[in-house]
């Protein structure tokens, strides 16, 4: 065997997980996506590799699924165990992550869009340029979601010292034009 790969460590070593920061980048995309599942994550390590990395799988509950619309919720899109964000101390945990989704250009996701085969939205261009404009709006909203989640009975955050919500220090107060490029 090359490596070895499992889908679940025991806390102690889920602690010891060498990409443990990018839990919370996968919660930035997640919350923005509407990920109406738990975060999945499958762990691989090489041989002769004491640590753990972490590889996140199964995006198939982006968008409420096949729905494709958003129903926010403070622990839909969140991993299972609070160990992998125990090391969070504010949003500059959230970093690089939080402000790329913030700043994201439209043109970008408009681009990224076009290469979505049609069968999955079902041919119908609508629903597409629906579900683009929808994530343009929500990439202010963010840190919003990240705030409702962080005041959950599951208190993921015990480390957590920045004070405000966040909420407004992004590009809310700079919203991009959407334009509908279909």
């Amino acid at each position: 065997m090359p490596g070895q790969v499992v889908d679940y460590l025991p806390e102690e070593q889920l602690g010891e997980v060498r990409n443990l920061g990018e839990f919370a980048g996968m919660l930035v995309v997640d919350k923005w996506t509407c990920n109406s599942n738990g975060r999945q994550a499958v762990f691989h390590r090489k041989p002769r590799e004491k640590r753990y990395a972490a590889t996140f799988v199964d995006q198939g509950y982006c968008f409420h699924a096949g729905e494709w619309c958003f129903q926010d919720a403070p622990l839909r899109g969140v991993y299972g165990r609070n160990r992998v964000y125990t090391d969070v101390t504010g949003w500059s945990s959230f970093e690089p992550w939080l402000g790329r989704v913030e700043n994201l250009e439209a043109d970008i996701v408009w681009q990224i869009a076009e290469t979505v085969p049609p069968i999955w939205y079902g041919g119908d261009m609508r629903d597409m340029e629906r579900l683009v404009v929808a994530l343009l709006a929500r990439q202010g909203q963010v840190r919003e979601w990240i705030v409702q989640f962080r005041e959950s009975t599951r208190e993921p955050f015990p480390k957590w010292v920045e004070m405000g919500t966040g909420v407004g220090e992004g590009r809310l107060g700079e919203r991009k034009r959407v334009e509908n490029k279909w």
